[in-house]
């Protein structure tokens, strides 16, 4: 009698790191990185932490502007296919500039409460003009672009909104006419994404380099004089993100805030590690859908919000930096100026359009104030460090506004928010339809 040999066990595989582990682990291995290379004058190590950091910034910025123009192309005719489409674009931008005015408020209270510019060492000798600076007249002038090709080449995102959108509205008025074009926008959008992807996947790696370069560059006694405005910046960030958004989807939206971040967590960890919106802004616009907000509309909020929606960048930052900067400086703020902070927070957010930083706006709201540019220079070497939790900030606005409004309009499936989870990236990624099995 034959004795069957006995069944092989099946191979074990490697089990899958998550998504938000692997950017922990690039943040901690970029710390430990940065310390030797700072500690040890390690040049190399130094030169090769620059490298991969600015490697993975330019990656993401290769796609801003073509991503950009498709995205607010296509999500504009996609309106077409929205019930209310102008009522829900009108709610969308006005949630944006409230929720912008409250982001600036609390930059304000926080300010006047901490004295951020007071102890810290710093003189006006410390700070030095930007190379360009914001102004009303390039903000207004600066929206149309003299020819179509520059704001392709020079990445001027508010230039790109503009002919997205006027390309946008004028396939709406050709109707059946503009299809081919809509059927090509789409296709390439869908290109840009799914490319962007493989940028997004690189973040943990292009993490260990900007966060090693940053230790390298800057070290830790930077920090220590910037520690009030820092602390600041990430407090008044976390009670906006943390506070302000799950009290306006408790009490406006009427949701639970717990299922919001649970869905829209891979979004924000992104925004965190890449310091783009429009970077993130595929994975911003999938974790929206997964919240239960209708693709239609998400299409068009979201790109939307990418590009004008900076409760960080252009109301916490700007209103900290410009009483930071005041105070370094001697310059009195009283209530008109105040009023001038909150003004060009809610109104000029368009100008960070997007991309990493904010110095745009911060030389705007300065100017706009009338005081030194100059301040600019004092907060250059921290920003790096600013803009991780001031994008994150950006990003969970843009995600938190289209799930208000949909509620509000009795548009978000309930069942899929309530169902939302803290899923890896992976299950964010758009994957290709599988093909339909064919009739037998």
């Amino acid at each position: 009698m034959s004795v069957s040999a006995p069944a092989s066990a099946p191979p074990r595989r490697i089990p899958k790191v998550p998504f938000w582990a692997q950017i922990v682990a690039g943040l901690v291995l970029g710390v430990i990185l940065g310390w030797i290379t700072r500690s040890y004058d390690v040049q190399w190590l130094y030169t090769t932490l620059d490298q991969v950091g600015h490697i993975f910034v330019q990656l993401l910025k290769l796609a801003v502007a073509p991503l950009v123009f498709f995205a607010i192309l296509v999500s504009i005719t996609n309106l077409r296919k929205v019930n209310n489409a102008a009522r829900l674009a009108t709610r969308t931008l006005l949630w944006f500039m409230i929720t912008s005015l409250i982001a600036v408020v609390i930059g304000l209270v926080l300010g006047l409460l901490t004295n951020p510019g007071a102890g810290t060492g710093l003189t006006p000798q410390d700070g030095k003009k930007p190379e360009s600076a914001g102004s009303w007249l390039d903000f207004l002038t600066g929206i149309i672009p003299t020819d179509v090709i520059t704001p392709f080449t020079e990445l001027n995102v508010l230039q790109i909104v503009f002919m997205a959108a006027v390309a946008g509205i004028a396939a709406l008025k050709l109707g059946e006419k503009a299809q081919p074009i809509l059927t090509l926008a789409e296709s390439v959008l869908e290109l840009l994404q799914k490319a962007l992807w493989w940028v997004i996947r690189l973040a943990p790696v292009g993490t260990v380099g900007l966060i090693g370069y940053a230790i390298a560059e800057y070290g830790w006694h930077l920090i220590g004089k910037y520690a009030t405005f820092t602390a600041d910046v990430y407090i008044g960030c976390a009670l906006v993100v943390f506070g302000v958004y799950p009290l306006l989807l408790a009490t406006v939206a009427k949701v639970n805030p717990i299922h919001f971040f649970k869905g829209a967590w891979p979004a924000i960890q992104l925004a965190f590690v890449s310091r783009s919106s429009v970077g993130t802004m595929p994975v911003t616009v999938k974790v929206t859908e997964r919240l239960g907000v209708p693709k239609e509309y998400t299409s068009f909020a979201v790109p939307f919000g990418a590009t004008t929606k900076m409760d960080g960048c252009a109301a916490i930052y700007p209103a900290l930096a410009a009483i930071f900067i005041a105070q370094i400086f001697g310059v009195e703020l009283g209530v008109k100026e105040y009023l001038l902070i909150a003004l060009v927070s809610v109104i000029g957010s368009a100008a960070t359009a997007g991309l990493t930083g904010a110095t745009v706006m911060l030389t705007l709201t300065l100017s706009t104030l009338g005081l030194p540019l100059e301040g600019v220079g004092l907060l250059m070497a921290i920003d790096p460090v600013l803009d991780m939790m001031r994008t994150a900030t950006n990003v969970a606005g843009q995600a938190l506004v289209p799930v208000v409004v949909a509620a509000r309009e009795k548009i978000l499936d309930l069942d899929m928010y309530h169902s939302a989870s803290a899923s890896p990236i992976d299950d964010v990624e758009p994957r290709e339809k599988t093909p339909a099995p064919a009739a037998a």
